[in-house]
């Protein structure tokens, strides 16, 4: 569950005011809005990425508004992908595994097996200067999901693997999410 209360964030003159919603367990949420309107920042402060101001950010159950982002148990996935260009693909997928400070053996299987669900095998050695738009999506998924994270949180993830994903129209958002959450003047209120 992800429940964010009366949430305010400024960033100069930039302010999110209010921000209140909740997605259930096990929903998957799309978060609209026209370009500008703060939805990167919204998803920067759930992770801890941004400063909050003002409100509350729980998920699961557990108010994380004051802890680091590495103790919140969010995968993240940023609109820029945010991929280091000195570390090969398997660098990556085991960037969050080594910082947790997982045993070599644990590392190498969840590397192997996010490989082959993303279909990146034949990357893992190869650095991420020169991967396809597509494939430094998949590295990138890869990286958030690496670690089992109880929320996940995607920033435009699928605007380099398909054309559809990349509009902000509301009847595709319908197609793919249980729940439409739509950021207007600073606010945020569900859709149907």
């Amino acid at each position: 569950m992800i429940k964010v209360d009366k949430l305010d964030v400024r960033l100069g003159a930039f302010a999110l005011k209010d921000v209140s919603f909740t997605v259930p367990t096990g929903r998957y949420a799309v978060l609209m809005g026209k370009t500008g309107s703060g939805k990167s920042t919204l998803l920067e402060a759930i992770c801890g990425l941004k400063p909050v101001a003002a409100g509350r950010i729980h998920l699961m159950g557990s108010d994380v508004t004051a802890l680091k982002p590495a103790d919140r148990g969010v995968g993240y996935v940023p609109q820029d992908l945010a991929l280091f260009p000195t570390m090969t693909v398997r660098e990556h997928l085991a960037f969050a595994l080594v910082i947790r400070n997982w045993d070599a053996a644990a590392v190498d299987r969840r590397v192997a097996e996010l490989a082959d669900l993303l279909g990146l095998e034949r990357l893992l050695e190869r650095g991420t200067q020169g991967l396809s738009g597509g494939e430094a999506q998949r590295v990138a998924l890869g990286r958030a999901l690496s670690f089992g994270p109880r929320v996940l949180l995607l920033d435009e993830p699928l605007s380099a693997l398909d054309a559809l994903h990349v509009t902000h129209s509301a009847a595709e958002a319908k197609k793919l999410a249980d729940l439409i959450l739509l950021l207007e003047g600073g606010a945020v209120r569900a859709t149907t």
